[in-house]
């Protein structure tokens, strides 16, 4: 006999922070990563150690919406919603076309892709050179945590039991000039995990670097970047010298630290996010998205 699972969808957002304040569940939008964490042999019902908790009917989690500068994009927005929307950057919505298949982007949410904290997330190089911010909520409260403090590790999260990720906040996302890309590698363009992920971010003013950042997927236990390494290339003009290039490459070559596993190989993941670093770099002309 299958064991029980108690399970609760409540209609408002209070009501939910009420439940996860009394009691600690697991938390189900999409459930495309929770489904698969807790999965079982062929034929063994999934066994959840935790009661569940539904959110993803929240409307409160599914807005999309310009506040000042910033881009507000609700937690329980699915892939899908987002391809769709007026809002959503460019560079976005190119990864989320290379994000598994079309069935799995109507169910998988952005802030599922966060809080699972995959080292190959394929979403989280370009939310950290965006700066994203998440919104997280309890009964006691709101507070706001950079992504990258956020996310500690594979699959550890700096969220307490009853808080929930409502929103994620791209500072000044929709007023910037900036020219942003994304690159992933894998068996295929989509419905395949990352070998090597890759995001750059540069805004320019009269052929001067303003501002540049980079973060590299799957080639750490979070994503790989150096603000430290970045200063170093403003005020360069565009296009940059062999040799700084040279320099970042070589700096960024000492703290990429991959491993070996079942898709790839650590050799292999560092050659790939070098080059592609190499490329970003080395265009002569920057389009701003």
């Amino acid at each position: 006999m299958a064991e029980k699972i108690t399970a609760y969808r409540f209609e408002r957002l209070d009501e939910t922070l009420s439940q996860l304040n009394r009691e600690d569940c697991a938390i189900i939008a999409g459930g495309t990563d929770v489904m698969v964490l807790y999965k079982s042999r062929r034929g063994v019902p999934t066994k959840i150690p935790k009661p569940i908790v539904f959110i993803d009917h929240l409307s409160e989690l599914k807005q999309v919406y310009q506040h000042h500068k910033d881009l507000h994009i609700g937690a329980c927005c699915t892939y899908s919603e987002l391809l769709e929307h007026p809002l959503i950057p460019f560079a976005l919505k190119n990864a989320i076309k290379t994000i598994a298949a079309p069935a799995i982007r109507n169910r998988g949410t952005l802030g599922g892709n966060i809080c699972n904290a995959s080292p190959a997330g394929d979403m989280l190089p370009l939310l950290y050179v965006y700066n994203a911010k998440l919104l997280l909520r309890s009964v006691n409260g709101d507070r706001i945590v950079a992504i990258s403090d956020f996310i500690q590790g594979p699959r550890r999260v700096q969220r307490d039991h009853n808080e929930i990720l409502t929103e994620i906040i791209l500072p000044s996302v929709l007023e910037e000039d900036s020219h942003v890309v994304f690159e992933k590698v894998g068996n295929r363009n989509a419905d395949a995990i990352a070998k090597v992920s890759f995001a750059g971010f540069i805004r320019i003013s009269k052929d001067r670097i303003d501002d540049i950042r980079f973060a590299f997927g799957a080639v750490g236990p979070t994503m790989v970047r150096s603000i430290d390494i970045e200063k170093k290339l403003v005020g360069k003009t565009i296009p940059l010298a062999d040799a700084d290039i040279t320099k970042i490459v070589a700096a960024f070559d000492k703290i990429i630290k991959p491993i070996d596993d079942q898709r790839s190989t650590a050799a292999y993941r560092k050659t790939v996010a070098l080059h592609l670093l190499r490329y970003f770099l080395s265009m002569k002309q920057y389009q701003p998205n």
